[in-house]
């Protein structure tokens, strides 16, 4: 295809992401509400789990304190759900926009990679949403406590925007971080590293990962070790599986390099 018809399809893909976007965006915010349930949820457990150690029922609740605040949160909310929901969709089509330009061996190897994208970074979503989440909660909410002799009760009152914002940051942060190591498998597939590099890299990798996690994850110990040493296993997975792939590429190199003899 010369490159202005290239350019072109560009544009139509670009196109129909950004209208499947839109819409799911849209059909999203009518279930705002829905979404902003699922994702206080492990919130609302901590809290109650709080008071029944505090041997009490003390009331929790999240506020917003800028008049269209709730407004832009449900909207960020829309925005964040529907570009969760649309990812498989708009990986699928820049997929259907490479895939012409490559060789046969070249989409076989690819497509067990794209399938595999969406499924590690929903595994990445769901360890923060069920793992991380009722941990770092559960070990926010112990700094509160009642009123004391001659002082004044800590509780916590959260405003709506800044808890929505930390989640989803969070499911999004654990989603990508979890193709770390895909990507490093992807680079030894195509010949960018190779396994002895990986083996040579893994005391870096150790560091990088626990600054990774020390980034993404909130300031306490437990939520940063749940994304670190997920990430060290994944990494020497991915050793792992590139070592199986060098050895099945080199059989055929050495067949050919026999037969050559």
């Amino acid at each position: 295809m010369p490159l202005l018809a290239h350019l072109v399809e560009l544009r139509n893909r670009l196109v129909l992401c950004v209208g499947v976007l839109l819409a799911a965006v849209i059909a999203s915010y009518f279930f705002a509400a829905d979404i902003y349930s699922f994702l206080v949820e492990p919130l609302a457990q901590a809290m109650q789990a709080q008071a029944v150690e505090g041997g009490g029922s003390t009331p929790h609740r999240l506020i917003y304190t800028n008049l269209t605040e709730a407004f832009f949160t449900y909207l960020g909310v829309a925005l964040w759900m529907g570009f969760f929901i649309t990812s498989p969709f708009l990986l699928a089509q820049l997929w259907r926009f490479v895939a012409p330009g490559l060789y046969g061996h070249e989409k076989r190897i690819m497509l067990p990679y794209l399938f595999l994208t969406p499924l590690l970074f929903f595994c990445g979503a769901a360890m923060a949403y069920y793992w991380v989440f009722p941990a770092a909660w559960h070990f926010f909410l112990s700094f509160e406590h009642g009123q004391g002799a001659g002082g004044l009760p800590i509780q916590l009152e959260a405003r709506v925007g800044d808890y929505l914002n930390i989640a989803m940051t969070l499911i999004l942060a654990f989603g990508f971080a979890f193709e770390i190591p895909l990507g490093l498998v992807l680079a030894v597939h195509v010949g960018v590293l190779t396994t002895a590099q990986l083996r040579a890299f893994r005391r870096y990798a150790i560091v990088a990962n626990f600054i990774i996690a020390a980034i993404i994850t909130p300031p306490d110990v437990l939520s940063q070790l749940s994304l670190a040493i997920p990430l060290l296993v994944l990494y020497e997975v991915a050793i792992i599986v590139a070592a199986l792939i060098e050895k099945t590429r080199k059989k055929p190199e050495e067949a050919l390099e026999t037969n050559g003899e």
